[in-house]
């Protein structure tokens, strides 16, 4: 061997000992470099910071909402879930009324809810659902707002064009996409495939975040097939939101469907099915998605508290 030939054999020699600090002086391990950890997301069901879920959290800018889970939900590299109002500084309409009474479905959360969702880790919602125009367009201007001042970021708003509702994130080297569907915000099925396909076709993890089906019942048959396309155009994982329930799940094509989440910060409390609700574990890696299932309780007090 010549001697070049020794020089570098002892060259490489010392980086492999050295852990390969001489090459990668800043970087923590090799590993690190060549298996990076995956992404690590939670997520969530419908969140609402209106009727007695204000009046028991506002004073403490939510901090009691969110007191039973806080530390948690920093575990992750960040949390996103259905936001089931607008945010605006209009008074509620909803705070202290009566099921089925005139405004108790009609909800906004005020300003501090968005300060509370960044602080807690909640960086991502979906705006897409039955309730984000109770307000009318101008609630939806000022939600967005609000969301922007606070860094939470947003997709399915439905004052965008289709093409627009995406949120698109790279993190350590894991392109993803979050794509709404929604029964009352999203124009034609076809938009959104077309859109999952789109996605998929440019090498991005997508993740398809629904609001849809009907409240307190099983998936419907059209909401399975719905799912399905999803999958079929080149979705990892398709989670639902909107029957307030935990509805079944599924594999199909070798990926997940998690037709409904149930409620995460909600003040239903009437029966067991609707005090709690099913938060997914993800871990996120250009292998696919592993998914391992969290259970929440609402508790009437106001706070949210996982079970495992």
């Amino acid at each position: 061997m010549s001697q070049r030939g020794v020089v570098l054999v002892l060259f490489f020699l010392v980086v492999a000992l050295c852990g390969g600090y001489i090459l990668f002086p800043e970087v923590e391990g090799l590993e690190q470099v060549f298996n990076p950890r995956p992404v690590h997301l939670l997520a969530v069901g419908d969140m609402l910071f209106d009727r007695s879920i204000r009046e028991k959290g506002l004073s403490s800018n939510f901090e009691h909402t969110f007191s039973c889970i806080k530390e948690e939900l920093m575990r992750y590299d960040f949390v996103f879930g259905n936001l089931e109002s607008p945010i605006t500084n209009n008074p509620s309409v909803s705070q202290g009324t009566k099921p089925g009474s005139e405004h108790n479905y009609t909800f906004t959360s005020p300003p501090e809810a968005a300060l509370a969702l960044y602080t807690y880790n909640v960086r991502l919602v979906n705006l897409g659902n039955n309730h984000m125009l109770n307000f009318s367009r101008e609630g939806l201007l000022r939600t967005k707002e609000y969301l922007d001042a606070a860094g939470v970021r947003y997709f399915g708003d439905p004052d965008s064009a289709e093409e627009e509702r995406v949120a698109r994130m790279d993190i350590r080297g894991v392109p993803l996409s979050f794509v709404n569907w929604s029964d009352w915000t999203s124009d034609k099925t076809d938009h959104t495939v077309a859109q999952v396909r789109k996605e998929a076709g440019a090498g991005r993890t997508v993740i398809v975040y629904t609001h849809w089906g009907e409240e307190y019942q099983p998936p419907l048959p059209r909401v399975r097939a719905l799912a399905r396309s999803f999958i079929d155009a080149g979705a990892e994982i398709v989670i639902g939101s909107h029957p307030h329930i935990i509805q079944e799940h599924e594999q199909y094509r070798g990926k997940w469907i998690y037709y409904s989440l149930g409620n995460f910060i909600f003040d239903q409390y009437w029966n067991e099915e609707v005090s709690t609700g099913l938060a997914l574990d993800l871990s996120i890696s250009t292998d696919g998605i592993a998914v391992e299932e969290r259970l929440a309780t609402l508790s009437r007090d106001g706070r949210t508290c996982f079970k495992n």
